[in-house]
């Protein structure tokens, strides 16, 4: 074999490692269908933020709709979670898509037809905030069900974070071009068809059905029961507890971005557009540098690590006044957010017990996302209060002590997950 054909078979063993949950064909169907879907919710997030503004000319208004989508995860999640430890998880998965999809139609329907009113958007907002809490939930603790050897789970939650961040860079793309050439009603249509990938995905799959263990159907007990379960457990406390910090410090930083490229920088929004993309790909490359690791134990040692990165990134961007620069740091910043979060939830997914893994997938559903609208409050008042630069600043330092917490109990975390140790007392072994 000469030199060009190994090379070229060494570079096809490499692909292969790197895509190796795409073997299995329940995960390649949901590859797909979320890939589709995706993009078509960002051209509906897009297009829904261009028609409110359009509609009332308010910032305030625009703001109350975002956290409408957002704030049910805060508050209806834990709940989601005790029914999806209770319900068949692709059964459930295909419900919260249908009544997407309804959503999404409704929006189609109210625009085209000319009758779409502000208290519409409103009520259609939180609706999809509702169904997001379940769908979060349940998506999570689904993709067990598909990847067939737990050793690829890492490799396959790291190929759908890359998924999720490409779809944001090109969702948003395609949502300006469809809204210039045929607006929001046809974006909102765009999304409602995108669902049918999904659902015809899931209900191609060859799965075992879920027998759910029976319970006494005691909401609150078992809501309690999940809750002692994480925090009874050394690596899922500490990981999530890092995780809601992290979303309520550190992430919120985007929210800021605009101000910062306009006030610190004066530049316009193509500014705005390479630095927030510059953040995407940072993601991309977490994901895809998580997507070749096998072993979880490392993944211990890459959180703080990443939390570090993610700090030193929003203290470099406080200090920045050139565009080119902060584009760099937002490399990292978007590199060191997405490792961090790949990282602790797979550490999560094989550790955790299957008939307790609605809850606590609920309870880090909290941490990563439902905490993020009250993030984004703080940093939009810390902004005002003592300036972007200072905001940033503030948050990197916060984000570097983080790192250092976590850091301290690292190897401890790193034992009790290598050892397998019983969680929260059920004698499960990870």
């Amino acid at each position: 074999m000469n030199n060009c054909s190994v090379a070229g078979h060494m570079k096809r063993n490499h692909l292969g490692f790197l895509l190796r949950s795409l073997k299995y064909r329940n995960y390649r169907l949901y590859f797909s269908g979320q890939g589709i879907s995706q993009i078509g919710t960002w051209v509906q997030t897009i297009a829904l933020s261009w028609l409110v503004y359009n509609m009332t000319g308010s910032a305030f208004i625009l703001g109350v709709v975002g956290f409408l989508s957002q704030v049910p995860v805060l508050f209806v999640t834990p709940f989601a979670g005790v029914l999806v430890d209770r319900w068949e998880r692709r059964r459930t998965y295909i419900v919260t898509q249908a009544m997407a999809m309804i959503q999404a139609f409704v929006l189609t329907a109210l625009v085209l037809t000319g009758k779409i009113m502000l208290w519409h958007v409103i009520l259609l907002s939180l609706f999809i905030g509702l169904v997001f809490s379940f769908e979060l939930t349940v998506s999570q603790t689904f993709i067990v069900n598909i990847v067939e050897k737990r050793e690829d789970l890492g490799n396959a939650i790291a190929l759908n974070s890359a998924l999720l961040n490409l779809a944001r860079l090109l969702g948003p793309s395609l949502a300006g071009v469809l809204i210039a050439a045929a607006g929001e009603g046809v974006c909102f249509l765009l999304n409602g068809v995108s669902y049918l990938a999904v659902i015809a995905a899931l209900l191609a799959m060859r799965v075992r059905t879920q027998q759910p263990a029976a319970r006494k159907r005691d909401m609150v007990k078992e809501l309690k029961e999940g809750f002692v379960y994480v925090f009874s457990s050394l690596p899922l406390r500490s990981i999530i507890m890092l995780q809601g910090f992290i979303t309520l410090i550190g992430m919120p930083f985007q929210v800021l971005m605009p101000v910062f490229v306009k006030e610190i920088l004066n530049e316009g929004p193509h500014a705005l557009g390479f630095i927030v993309g510059s953040s995407g790909v940072g993601a991309i490359f977490a994901t895809m540098f998580l997507a070749w690791r096998k072993d979880v134990l490392g993944l211990v040692r890459l959180i703080p690590a990443a939390t570090g990165l993610l700090g030193i990134g929003l203290i470099a961007s406080a200090l920045s006044r050139l565009t080119l620069l902060t584009m760099f740091f937002a490399f990292f910043t978007g590199f060191g957010a997405i490792m961090q979060m790949a990282a602790g939830s797979t550490i999560i997914q094989r550790v955790v017990e299957d008939d307790k893994r609605g809850r606590v997938m609920s309870i880090y559903t909290i941490a990563f996302w439902g905490i993020y609208p009250l993030g984004n409050l703080l940093a939009g008042s810390l902004g005002d209060i003592v300036g972007v630069p200072n905001e940033y600043m503030l948050s990197g330092i916060c984000c570097l002590a983080g790192s250092l917490l976590f850091a301290a109990r690292r190897k401890a975390i790193a034992v009790e997950v290598e050892r397998g140790l019983p969680l929260a007392g059920s004698g499960a072994k990870a």
